[in-house]
């Protein structure tokens, strides 16, 4: 038996982009404008991909020109944490525009 067979697929970015973008259209919340998702017309969230990462831009908060937090997924993993925490900053900016 070799020693990778319990190795995890590939991690493939473009793929996990699109899954990322469908992911973040069924919010509902978001607008999408190319790669980037808006709340309530300010840009909140900017997402791109390499040949071996995703990289998410987060605003810390909704704002005409935000604060970014970079992410960089390298795996599944990564992305089903950046999905976590999307969700949780979305909360937290419906919240605390209501």
């Amino acid at each position: 038996m070799s020693d990778d067979f319990f190795a995890p697929p590939a991690f493939k970015p473009d793929q996990a982009l699109l899954q990322m973008q469908r992911a973040l259209r069924d919010l509902r919340q978001l607008s999408e404008r190319g790669t980037e998702f808006l709340l309530k017309g300010q840009t909140v969230i900017e997402l791109g991909a390499d040949d071996s990462t995703l990289t998410a831009k987060l605003a810390k908060r909704p704002a005409r020109s935000p604060e970014w937090d970079t992410r960089v997924c390298k795996n599944s993993a990564d992305v089903r944490t950046l999905q976590d925490e999307i969700k949780k900053r979305l909360a937290r900016w419906t919240d605390e525009t209501s």
